[in-house]
Order: C-alpha cells, then structure tokens, then sequence
C-alpha cells in the first residue's frame, strides 16, 4: 500500500490554525483584560469589606439593586451561564452585549457586601458576551460562532483561575455529559492561553496552593499507586461527589422554592440575605461570606488554611455550601466553582484524619473532586491537578475525579448541559438535558430507563 498525502488537506487544516490564531489571540486579549480588571475589583471589594465590617448589614440593599437592574435593563442576561451554554448548542438571540457589564457590576456587589459566592460565572458569561460581541464583528457564521462562543468559555476560564489548559478542556467537556467536541479543540487552547496571558500581563497573581504530602514520600515525577491508598482515595470521592450532588440540587431546589412562593422578585434577595447573615451570626464567624479563600486575619475556615488543617471544623463544608446555596438562588450573582473549591478543600481536610492521609493531599482531592461532581468534568478537574498542584499526585487525582463524577450522578450546576449518554452502562438516558430531567414529574429513580427494558 503506498504513502497517502493529501496536500490540499494539509493546507486547509494550516489555514484553520492560522485564522483561529488570529482570532482568539483578539478575543483572549480581551476577556484576559476584562477577567484582569474583575479580579482586581474582586480583590478591593474583599479588602475593603474586610476592612468595614458594617457593610454586610446593606447586603439586603445590595440584592435589591441588583435583581432590580437585571429584571429592567438585564433582558435575558439573567441566564448567565446556560444562557452562554443554550447559545452554543442552538445559535438564536444571542448573548447580549451587556451581559458582561451587568454580571461584573452584580458580582462585585455581592462580595463588596458579603454574599457567599464565587468568580468563575463572571469570566465565564463575560468571555461568553465578548465573544457574541467579536464574532460579530468578524461576521463568523454560525458554525464558527458556536466554536467562538466556546472560545470564548475557555478563555475566561482559564484567564479566572490560571490554568490555561483546563480551561480549554473545561469548555469543551461542560458543554455535553458524554462528548466533547474536537475541532474546537485547538481554537480553545489558543484562546485560553491567550486569555490567561494577557491577564497575568496585566499584574495579576492567583493564589498558590501545593501538595506536599511528606507522609507519602513523594520523591518520584508521579506518585506510585498502592492499592491501599487508591482504595481511600476511591473511597473518599464518592463522598466528594455527593457534595457535589447536594450543592447542586440544594440550589436549584431553593432557587425553585423562591420563585414559587416569594413572587415579589426583589423580596427574594431580602430573605435571602437574612439568611445568610442570621446563619453567620448563629455560628460567631463570617469565614463563610464572600469568596473564601483567605479570611481577613488569616485564621479560620478558608480554601489557603483547609491545605494546613488549620481552622476547619467537621462541618465547614457544609456551612460554606448552605450559604453559597442561599446567596445564588436569592437573586445575587458570582460563580459556583470557588464555593465549591472551599466546600471540596475543607471536606477533605475533615475527612483526612478519618482515611489516615495527608490533611493537604485530602484538601486538593476535595477541592477538584467536588468540582469535577457538581460540574460533571472529570478530565478538565484532573488537568486542573496537576496545573495547581503539579503531576506527583496524577494518578489520585484522576481516580478522585472519575469516581466523584460518576456518584454524583445525573445531576450538576448547568442545568443547560447536555446529555449525551448515561454515566452507566446499566442505564440508559432518556432526557436531552439536565433541564429536562430535572424538570420531569416522575421520581428520579425513573428518570431513566434501564437497558433491560424495565420502566
């Protein structure tokens, strides 16, 4: 058989690389700038409320003018981020232009004012708004814009945290539960780097986390496996995914409830708001409003201190859950994913003792395996890792990942994600999205049908 070389082939695929490096170069200079001046805001509202501790007492204040200003100027800005997914899978409306100004404004008033949410969401709908807004622009046609409103997804990703591969990775696998698309495989790539580049030009610093884990003896590139560990850490991770699961249903099911019986729009942030400080007050301590990270005095339940064991009690994970839970489905606005950092990072520091393993290896298989649960991105969370915390631990990092998203089952934060296959063979899926399972009357047992024929 002789050598096959198609030429013009080669060409084709050289000039999609060269136009989509073009093009992502524009949009990750762009979100980079943009997720680079959020972060900045995110970090002064943070300080300045650490530094006024009376201004959580105006959060009430805060909700209101917030879903005041989405319900009047924010026309379907409201979806945020399925609103961005939706788009990609069907092209319709658009992702409005003001998306990005509207969810930056909303965001920041809620840290500035104590809410307990997140900044993911914020790069994510404003890579997302920027990306309708160029491809525009360039006059993309509809299968380009899908792949650019992707781009986009990736971009600020991977510009919000750091991790310029996993939020290429992140974009393509979030979008559907079972597929990924490849040929927008490189477009991402380049588009997240370009983001990530371009935020970190502008002086911005991400928060290091590392695992050490000296009990382990993490001497090799990658970490041998032992059965006894892996069994622990398998073990762990089904408790990871059902954290996932939980903050996932606890908020849609109480964004339900608010519609439902509080139909007054901008009484909703009022209780939830009241909710949310009344709880802070019960427990004596504000380490559960705002992002989470660090804490003002550096002492307390944080995502920095769950790696040291310091400050984390038995039940850190679920405050931080219960309240972010509280502040998302009340009408405010941030992202899910550094939540769900803490409540991952802090379980397993509470769980570390209990498996007899290193509290900061623990607090790193929480903080991606709670994620990868709530998310159902098993393979960005492990690129995820290995990217915060370098390639020793790989293989107990994938292991996390895998198991957490498999017992999280059929349920996530995006309800807009699509289904494209069970997580089991043993059961086949009979919905097209998460959406539409939700929503169905029957009881989740019967959401799905099994191969066997049983109804």
């Amino acid at each position: 058989m002789s050598l096959r070389w198609d030429t013009s082939e080669h060409i084709v695929l050289g000039r999609f690389v060269v136009k989509w490096l073009f093009i992502t170069a524009v949009l990750g200079a762009a979100v980079g700038s943009a997720v680079a001046f959020f972060l900045w805001l995110l970090h002064q509202a943070t300080v300045i409320r650490w530094q006024l501790p009376w201004l959580v007492y105006f959060l009430p204040l805060a909700g209101i003018a917030i879903v005041v200003v989405y319900a009047k100027w924010g026309k379907n800005s409201a979806g945020g981020n399925n609103l961005v997914m939706e788009q990609i899978h069907e092209p319709g409306g658009g992702i409005p232009k003001r998306m990005s100004p509207l969810v930056l404004f909303a965001t920041v008033a809620t840290h500035l004012f104590g809410g307990s949410a997140g900044r993911e969401g914020t790069a994510v709908q404003m890579g997302g708004s920027i990306a309708q807004a160029l491809g525009d622009l360039f006059k993309l046609n509809k299968p380009d814009t899908r792949i650019f409103l992707t781009c986009g997804i990736a971009a600020g990703f991977g510009a919000v945290f750091g991790t310029p591969l996993t939020g290429a990775i992140f974009a393509l696998e979030v979008l559907t539960l079972g597929r990924m698309r490849y040929e927008a495989l490189i477009p991402c790539l380049m588009a997240s780097m370009f983001g990530d580049l371009a935020c970190s030009m502008w002086g911005i610093h991400h928060t290091h986390y590392s695992i050490i884990a000296a009990a382990l003896h993490l001497d090799d590139a990658v970490a041998k496996i032992t059965p006894l560990i892996s069994g622990k850490v398998a073990l762990a991770s089904i408790f990871f995914g059902l954290a996932g699961y939980l903050f996932a249903e606890l908020t849609h099911t109480l964004s339900h409830l608010f519609t439902k019986y509080v139909p007054t729009y901008w009484v909703r942030p009022i209780i939830g708001s009241a909710l949310v400080l009344g709880i802070s007050y019960l427990l004596g301590t504000r380490d559960y409003l705002g992002i989470g990270v660090l804490t003002a005095d550096g002492t307390g339940a944080s995502i920095v201190n769950a790696f040291k064991g310091d400050g984390i009690t038995a039940w850190s994970w679920f405050w931080k859950l219960l309240l972010t839970a509280i502040t998302l489905s009340s009408g405010f606005k941030g992202g899910e994913v550094t939540p769900l950092f803490f409540v991952g990072a802090t379980l397993g520091a509470a769980l570390a003792s209990l498996f007899g393993l290193p509290v900061d290896l623990m607090a790193g298989l929480g903080f991606i395996g709670v994620f990868a649960g709530a998310t159902n991105t098993p393979l960005a969370c492990t690129i995820m890792g290995v990217e915060l915390f370098g390639a020793q631990c790989l293989p107990y990092f994938s292991i996390t990942c895998f198991f957490a998203y498999l017992f999280s089952g059929h349920s996530g934060i995006y309800l807009s994600q699509k289904m494209e296959s069970a997580k089991c063979q043993d059961i086949k899926c009979s919905y097209s999205s998460l959406r539409a399972a939700r929503e169905n009357k029957r009881p989740l047992h019967l959401i799905f049908q099994r191969r066997n024929g049983c109804k």
